[in-house]
């Protein structure tokens, strides 16, 4: 068996790859909503109020409900895709032992459509066949392998973490300073996050470094501006 890697090493071409850099953009994703939802949350009570107990509250409110409906959210949506793989896996399974030569002939007539003599796809055919046909199927009719089927459970707790790390940053930025430096520290802090985190996502997607990090900073900063202005203005009207 020939082994890419040992022509282009610095190539990976393990599919794990793939899984790694999609777990890597749901964590910066995922961290990236704690950072924006957590520091607006407290940015808008600081505005309001510079009572340290009522900001401690509504920041962990706010990273708790986050933190659970990214988690169930996640949770949800990943149920389904990985029900829907589990479905396609049964079907063929179940259709390479009740038809195998009708499936054979299936799986020649793919790789004839994509350029080979219908002599060499058939002989393709027989010895993916002969060496695992479920997987040589699922690739050539379905684009997916066994192992790509994730578990519900880890990732709702991936995204629930990624979540609670991001919020941790916010929450810190507004409860250490004293009470004059909160809201600037928070702005600071946090518009510093989001521009790494930006930069990560751009550099994990190929898209362009500045502006995935401008969008990100941006929409961050309105964010925070239009909480604290809305806490000011609930602080000035004596509501708090």
């Amino acid at each position: 068996m020939v082994n890419d890697d040992a022509f282009h090493p610095e190539e990976p071409h393990r599919t794990d790859l793939v899984h790694r850099l999609n777990w890597l953009r749901a964590g910066v994703l995922g961290a990236n909503d704690g950072i924006v939802s957590v520091a607006a949350v407290v940015v808008g009570v600081a505005g309001a109020t510079t009572s340290m107990g009522t900001i401690l509250a509504a920041g962990v409110a706010a990273l708790v409900g986050g933190a659970s409906s990214m988690a169930l959210g996640e949770y949800v949506s990943v149920s389904s895709q990985s029900d829907s793989q589990r479905a396609l896996i049964e079907k063929e399974r179940r259709e390479l032992e009740e038809q195998p030569e009708e499936e054979l002939r299936e799986l020649a007539g793919l790789y004839e459509a994509k350029g080979l003599s219908p002599e060499t796809a058939m002989t393709v055919a027989r010895e993916l066949t002969e060496k695992d046909a479920l997987g040589a199927h699922l690739s050539a009719e379905l684009n997916i392998d066994e192992d790509d089927v994730v578990s519900a459970w880890h990732a709702a707790l991936a995204s629930a973490t990624a979540f609670v790390l991001g919020a941790v940053l916010p929450m810190l930025a507004i409860l250490l300073p004293p009470a004059e430096w909160r809201v600037p520290v928070t702005f600071g802090a946090v518009l510093v996050a989001l521009a790494l985190t930006g930069t990560i996502g751009a550099v994990v997607g190929g898209a362009s470094k500045g502006k995935a990090s401008l969008r990100v900073v941006l929409g961050g900063f309105l964010a925070l501006l239009v909480t604290f202005l809305i806490g000011t203005g609930i602080g000035a009207a004596g509501v708090l």
